[in-house]
């Protein structure tokens, strides 16, 4: 993946809950980031006392934050929804020449700032919230 601008990842939103996806914001930072716990298996009897891990048995997660302006009323307004209701809708994350991440996510931070001469901006933060699939482009 070579040097690409921020601006180009999006984060997509279900807005009906039909798989009507709508980018939801204007962001101007934007973060995802990938976990996978180890199982440690290590036994007195491993080589060289080295420590060994049991492949495929963590649990793997995804976390993504972004920071920005909202769209439009109405994409505010269902993230707004998403998080006071406390629902688990799927969202989409576009990464430029890398892929389409696809699954559910809750909303874990809303923040909403403002500065006197300035636009209303936002920080959110999203946890996944079971299988996330992966489209490469």
């Amino acid at each position: 993946m070579g040097a690409q601008a921020g601006k180009d990842l999006l984060i997509k939103l279900d807005m009906t809950g039909s798989g009507e996806f709508e980018t939801i914001a204007g962001l101007r930072a934007t973060r995802l980031t990938f976990n996978a716990e180890t199982v440690d298996v290590t036994t007195l009897e491993s080589a060289g006392g080295w420590r060994e891990l049991l492949g495929g048995a963590g649990i793997r997660s995804a976390s993504l934050s972004g920071s920005g302006v909202f769209k439009d009323a109405a994409t505010d307004a269902r993230t707004r929804q998403v998080f006071f209701d406390g629902l688990i809708p799927a969202f989409q994350v576009v990464v430029p020449d890398f892929g389409t991440l696809e699954g559910p996510f809750q909303i874990s931070s809303l923040e909403y700032a403002g500065n006197h001469d300035g636009e209303a901006t936002f920080d959110m933060s999203m946890a996944s919230a079971g299988a996330i699939s992966f489209t490469a482009l």
